[in-house]
């Protein structure tokens, strides 16, 4: 099978989605649900994962015996605060050292802090965390992150919650060239087309939660962008066609047809 494998564990949905922003934890489970996705990510600072004894907690819907979470670092802006947020986790999950690192640079773009980023990362890493990371599309920047020992690097495709697509593709298959890591685009997705598109430039994986989440129907969005994974995935495993201005060779042709045989019988005779 066509798996993705993210630090040494075998998937075979290449599709990762968030819990945040639906307007109940049943529509949560729908959605992940018709989304295939085996990973699930999840803010730590703003889901009970049971640190609130007496609210709903999101386990109780999506078990981690059924699906491997992994906890996010949003709404962080600084070293300290990342790699805190993450050590909770950790002991929330049971010893859970998958992570999903993330450092704000501000709260207006949520646009990623590399120099921070970088500093977290390599503190978790030392302590044992396996880092899938969250990136701006710098191509130097990700082969930083993957040098440092991140499992995983995650670049943007556009801004967090934009939903603008794929702005850059050109960096994306910079990173995509010299990664020897999963490359799994990480924000900016808006619809089904998207996550086609970043599939189809050789992206390993696509993590997004607002494209499906805000969506009028976001259970039905879910299953769009699942077959829109698997579509790109195809697609870029086949390998797509030339580019060509014009084709001068018809796709059907006609020698040896009837049309073909007075068309050469016109050109004998001029």
């Amino acid at each position: 099978m066509d798996n993705i494998i993210i630090a040494g564990k075998a998937y075979s949905s290449r599709l990762l989605v968030g819990t945040g922003k639906y307007k109940d934890f049943d529509e949560t489970r729908a959605a992940v649900d018709a989304s295939g996705a085996e990973i699930i990510t999840v803010a730590i600072r703003r889901t009970n994962l049971g640190q609130n004894p007496d609210e709903p907690n999101l386990l109780d819907v999506l078990p981690p015996s059924r699906y491997t979470l992994l906890p996010n670092t949003a709404g962080c802006y600084t070293v300290e605060d990342a790699v805190r947020t993450l050590r909770l986790a950790r002991e929330l999950l049971d010893g859970h050292t998958l992570v999903k690192l993330e450092v704000l640079g501000d709260p207006k773009t949520l646009y990623p802090n590399m120099m921070e980023t970088l500093k977290a990362a390599e503190i978790l890493i030392k302590e044992g965390f396996q880092v899938m990371v969250y990136t701006s599309d710098d191509p130097i920047a990700a082969r930083q992150l993957e040098e440092i020992g991140c499992v995983a690097v995650m670049p943007l495709a556009s801004l967090i919650g934009s939903g603008m697509g794929i702005l850059n593709p050109w960096n994306l298959q910079i990173i995509i060239e010299n990664a020897n890591v999963p490359v799994i685009v990480d924000a900016g997705v808006g619809t089904a087309s998207d996550a086609a598109i970043a599939m189809e430039l050789g992206c390993d994986g696509v993590l997004m939660n607002t494209a499906i989440a805000a969506a009028r129907n976001p259970v039905l969005m879910a299953s769009a962008m699942k077959k829109a994974v698997e579509a790109g995935r195809e697609a870029y495993l086949a390998g797509r066609m030339t580019k060509k201005l014009y084709n001068a060779s018809p796709s059907s042709p006609v020698e040896g047809t009837i049309a073909g045989s007075h068309q050469q019988k016109d050109r004998d005779k001029s």
